[in-house]
Formats: structure tokens, sequence, C-alpha cells
């Protein structure tokens, strides 16, 4: 708890007629008896707490003029650790990071990975949102089943972040299980899954050659089809994404047949 808050504390107990020995209990020993009791003797003579200088030696580093300068840092190259700056600088790193957290309130945010959408894609999803918006109810909403293919290879995806094998150097690492072997072209499948707000569909892994329309119909929705009347019944949405399959025309007049409300 930093002084001014310990402060407020103390003015509000005394002020409701708690002694200092109680204020300093209460406080389990975060401020000393000596200091509260000359704290409660400003209190009767001029009903507050003013203290002549900030209490603790003076700062040396973590000064106006060294905030400024790391706050002006940080402006002109976002990308940039607190090493370098303390390189920089001409400071520790550790005065460098309190600065950061402490006087400038940031926290070093990982990159998040989006996909990269096109201007045209990006208004097309404003659209449909703005249409779900206009046309549907909340309690509709629930019962739009989307879905969505993804290609996967058979190595996955590894973060090397969140492994680590403890050795004494390097090659004792590796002997213990320190590499990590991937290919350079992988075999591949693509899988399909759909999703709503009773859950997930069952997974189809559409590994044999090129998908198109035809292994769409035969592998897919009858899927789509069969989760949706079992969970909503007659009266639910089936919205298909952007793949190539999905959209033929063919694709197209024979969910529309199928499906009892296809937007």
């Amino acid at each position: 708890m930093k002084s001014k808050d310990l402060q407020k504390v103390v003015l509000s107990k005394y002020q409701k007629g708690d002694t200092p020995k109680q204020i300093y209990h209460d406080l389990n020993g975060g401020l000393g008896l000596r200091t509260i009791e000359r704290w409660c003797q400003m209190i009767r003579r001029s009903g507050t707490i003013t203290l002549s200088k900030p209490p603790g030696g003076p700062r040396l580093v973590r000064t106006r003029e060294n905030i400024q300068k790391v706050k002006n840092r940080l402006r002109r190259k976002k990308k940039v650790s607190a090493r370098k700056i303390s390189m920089e600088l001409d400071m520790s790193e550790r005065s460098v990071r309190r600065i950061m957290k402490n006087d400038l309130g940031l926290y070093p945010y990982k990159k998040v990975i989006e996909p990269l959408l096109s201007d045209d894609q990006k208004l097309k999803r404003k659209q449909f949102a703005n249409w779900v918006r206009t046309n549907f109810r909340k309690e509709d909403t629930l019962k739009i089943l989307f879905s969505d293919e993804k290609m996967f290879d058979i190595d996955g995806v590894y973060n090397t972040q969140n492994d680590r094998v403890w050795a004494v150097d390097r090659a004792d690492a590796d002997k213990n299980g320190g590499t990590q072997q991937k290919r350079k072209f992988p075999q591949k499948v693509m899988v399909w899954l759909g999703a709503c707000s009773k859950g997930l569909t069952p997974l189809v892994i559409l590994d044999e050659g090129i998908v198109d329309h035809t292994v769409y119909i035969e592998k897919v929705l009858h899927v789509a089809l069969k989760y949706g009347n079992q969970f909503f019944g007659s009266d639910w949405v089936f919205q298909q994404d952007g793949a190539k399959p999905a959209l033929a025309s063919f694709i197209t007049k024979m969910v529309s047949r199928q499906f009892s409300n296809i937007y």
C-alpha cells in the first residue's frame, strides 16, 4: 500500500475514534506505531496529515526525466526490449522495467495471430453482421450452424516457448530430447467442423485428393443436416463458409432443397 493510501486509512480510522495502537494492529505492521502517533498528532492540530517531504530516500534513477526518456524511446519504435533501452539510456534493466510497468502502466503483450483479410472480405463480414442484427431475434441467432474448413499437416504446430529441456549444455539437451523434427513437405489433410450454440459437430477429415462439390456432398452436408435436425428440429440456419465447393451453384441448389432454412 502506498504512503498516500496509508494516510487516508489512518485519517479515516482516527476520525472514527480509533486509537493509534488500534490503527497499528489493524494495519498489521504495515506502518510503524511512532509514525501513526505522529500522524494522529497532525490530525489533531490541522485536521489533515501534511508531510514536509516524501518518505524514503530520493529517487536517483526513476526520476521524471528518465521516465520521459523511456516514454519517448517507446514512441519512436515499439519493437524494442527493456535490455536495449537500458543500454541506450545507461540505466539498469530492472529500473527500465519498473518505469515501464509502475510509472507508465505498460504491459508486454504478445502478438496475436489473426487471419489476413482483404478489404472485400472485411466488408462482407460487416454486411453479414448488420444483416443478422436486422433480421434475426436473439433466440434465432442461437439456431445458426456455422462451418469452416482448415488445412493441417501431420507435423502439427509446435510452440518452442512452451517446452524446455534442462541440461548442462546444448549437446546434452539434444541427447535428452531437445530437438523437434519437422518434415520439409509434410502430408496435409483438410478438416471440416461446424459450430453452434449447442456445441460442435463431428469432425470430418477430407484427406482424399481435391475437395470438390462431390466430396463436399458425400462427407460434409449430410453431417451438417443430421446434426442440425438433431438439436434444432426443422427450424435452423446453415451458414456455409466461402470455400469454392460450398459456393458451387449445384451445391447451392441442393442445399436449398434439403435444408429447411438456408440463407
